[in-house]
């Protein structure tokens, strides 16, 4: 979720550094997340999350929303400084294109995107992404609003520019392949709760939200 800053630090397409591409996870998704059933679903979760907590870590927001939805989808906003949408000269397509699409792109591997992390979980978007049939990326930042949107690894269309916004951070939504995750895409509150609640002891006004909007809007 996206309010006034907290703190200001760089952040550009600069950041970003790339280290191989994405083609493998599908084929071999147990390499990226351990496994196909409930953990391995569940650590989709995670790994978004993790991104926005980085975001924390580094004093660059402060609040984290977890949402559960209709359909096996999930939501996480943040309120830190967004995904750069600007172009990233090694990849010649926007950032936020190269991190939700390219294996090893993130801000955790070069020098000035995160200061702080809680682990090398560079690949956690591109995997997300990867192993959804749906997945939305809205980003707020620099006074603009933007969004991609992508199936089962690969953009549908451009980062697109949506509107003005006050507003930073960045909000991830995705849905879970059920070709992959045969087991269900069925996440369990109660699972995902604790995870959060242990994160939230490792960073300092931290706010985690987790709601589960899967039967009011049924």
């Amino acid at each position: 979720m996206a309010e006034e800053k907290t703190k200001k630090g760089s952040y550009s397409a600069a950041d970003i550094t790339v280290l191989e591409g994405l083609e493998a996870v599908r084929r071999r998704p147990g390499m990226y997340i351990g496994t196909t059933g409930p953990d391995g679903l569940h650590h989709l979760v995670w790994e978004i999350f993790d991104n926005s907590r980085d975001e924390a870590m580094g004093g660059f927001s402060d609040d984290i929303e977890v949402v559960l939805l209709p359909q096996g989808m999930v939501r996480v906003a943040d309120n830190g400084r967004g995904i750069p949408v600007d172009i990233h000269k090694q990849t010649k397509v926007s950032a936020l294109d190269t991190i939700m699409t390219t294996l090893h792109a993130g801000g955790k591997f070069g020098g000035e995107g995160y200061k702080v992390s809680g682990g090398l979980h560079g690949v956690g978007a591109s995997v997300v992404n990867a192993l959804s049939t749906y997945c939305l990326v809205e980003v707020h930042r620099d006074g603009a609003a933007h969004m991609q949107e992508y199936s089962v690894g690969k953009k549908k269309g451009n980062v697109k520019k949506i509107g003005a916004s006050k507003l930073h951070g960045t909000v991830v939504s995705f849905i879970p392949d059920t070709s992959i995750f045969t087991g269900g895409i069925e996440f369990d509150f109660d699972k995902v709760v604790a995870h959060l609640r242990e994160q939230a002891y490792l960073v300092k006004r931290l706010r985690i939200s987790v709601v589960d909007a899967r039967k009011s809007e049924a």
